[in-house]
């Protein structure tokens, strides 16, 4: 008989703010709400974060984490940096379709946030800067472009990323991830 081992104070506090703010929004969740959902006292809570932002920045590292993890295991079985590439819209419309098109955490955040929040910002551009850079990654490994196409190109297909995900959260469809697949298709041709 296995036993179950009931998460800790912090990893219920994460857990609880992750749906939270992925669900509801930052700015729509309040301390008391993240306490009250994770069933912990307020001084613990405290005994492991100093604000909403910190626990907003652990949750973000998080899901920096799980999120590349789940993409690279999507695309484990692609042979090549550009079959990668373009089987990334493919993980981003299996993705979306399972969070029923709710987006991108870490867009969802960055427009949902007061201007005296300055450390979120930080890892939501290291999300997207990791991102930016794995896309360049496998286009090097492509062995058919320049440095400077490399640079190009990753911009170009985070751009085509970043919109595909926005427009499949408002039209709650994948049709602007299918769109910019075709895109993608077409600039690495």
């Amino acid at each position: 008989m296995t036993t179950k081992i009931k998460p800790g104070v912090k990893e219920r506090i994460l857990q609880s703010a992750a749906d939270l703010f992925y669900f509801e929004g930052y700015n729509q969740t309040g301390i008391n709400q993240i306490i009250s959902e994770a069933k912990v006292a307020k001084a613990s809570m405290y005994q492991h974060f100093r604000s909403k932002q910190d626990i907003a920045v652990a949750y973000l590292q998080e899901r920096h984490e799980m999120w590349m993890n789940m993409m690279l295991d999507f695309l484990a079985t692609k042979e090549n940096g550009i079959e990668k590439i373009i089987s990334s819209f493919d993980f981003l419309d299996y993705w979306l379709n399972d969070v029923n098109f709710r987006g991108c955490g870490f867009q969802n955040i960055i427009t949902d946030l007061p201007k005296d929040q300055v450390k979120i910002p930080e890892v939501v551009v290291y999300h997207k800067k990791e991102l930016t850079n794995w896309i360049a990654s496998m286009l090097d490994a492509a062995n058919k472009y320049s440095d400077e196409e490399i640079e190009q190109l990753s911009l170009e297909i985070m751009v085509l990323i970043e919109g595909a995900i926005m427009l499949s959260q408002i039209n709650k469809d994948n049709a602007a991830l299918l769109a910019a697949k075709r895109c993608c298709e077409k600039l690495l041709k």
